[in-house]
């Protein structure tokens, strides 16, 4: 382990006191959602949620997945691009505390950092041959934003990286409890087939911000082109409005 007093010669010698370097943009995902509101708060949540990864074309080598169909499940390295201009804070507010505790940043998921690097793990469901954009990768239960750069992309290996003994500090132990969802047929109706079962489990699991109880209050998702309102009482969420993009 590198001492403290070692550490200013240390610097010298990589030849850069603010030691900055450069990341590459290797690919950007395809989601479901063209804003932050009810993106899933963690991957995993909804695995039912479907994404294509594409790649940019200096990146698009067959060669580059050889191998990767044997994993099933990937860690996705990315950039909270919507908030890297935004600065970073040594505490931050956790939503699931309430909105007021204020925790450090590293003890925290929050996406104002001092590097706007987030990590997912997600379920590859397979390889796919295009024409227009080489191989890509389709994945599930992505809690990523339509677009997103991804910086790399690595394997998940349970041997090492599971730990069902691990503890999880102030966050919640356990996938979160799920709303019953009240939406009409007439209104399910208007939303491609293949796209229900997904959309039913992102509201399921309550994308209200988790500090805001309100009733009587309209909220609205952007999700695959329709824009869905719902209200929440108690445990139940009904939706009232869909409308397309």
């Amino acid at each position: 382990m590198m001492s403290i007093m070692n550490y200013p010669t240390f610097k010298k010698a990589m030849g850069s006191e603010s030691m900055k370097t450069e990341i590459n943009i290797i690919a950007h995902i395809h989601s479901d959602f063209k804003s932050k509101f009810g993106i899933p708060r963690q991957s995993g949540l909804v695995d039912e949620l479907e994404a294509e990864i594409i790649f940019e074309p200096e990146y698009r080598s067959p060669e580059a997945l050889r191998g990767i169909e044997g994993f099933s499940h990937l860690w996705l390295l990315w950039q909270f691009s919507e908030c890297a201009e935004k600065g970073w804070s040594p505490t931050v507010r956790p939503p699931k505390l309430g909105g007021n505790t204020r925790m450090g940043v590293f003890a925290t998921r929050s996406p104002f950092r001092p590097n706007s690097i987030g990590l997912s793990c997600v379920k590859l469901i397979g390889v796919e041959k295009t024409e227009k954009y080489g191989c890509i990768l389709r994945v599930g239960g992505a809690d990523l934003m339509d677009g997103t750069p991804i910086f790399d992309i690595k394997p998940y290996l349970p041997y090492v990286d599971s730990h069902p003994e691990a503890s999880g500090g102030f966050a919640l132990q356990e996938k979160e409890g799920k709303l019953s969802v009240d939406f009409p047929d007439y209104l399910l109706s208007l939303i491609p087939a293949e796209k229900h079962t997904a959309l039913l489990a992102v509201l399921a699991q309550d994308p209200r911000p988790a500090y805001i109880n309100m009733p009587e209050r309209v909220y609205g998702i952007d999700f695959a082109g329709f824009d869905i309102r719902f209200t929440v009482n108690s445990e139940k969420l009904t939706v009232i409005e869909v409308e397309k993009i």
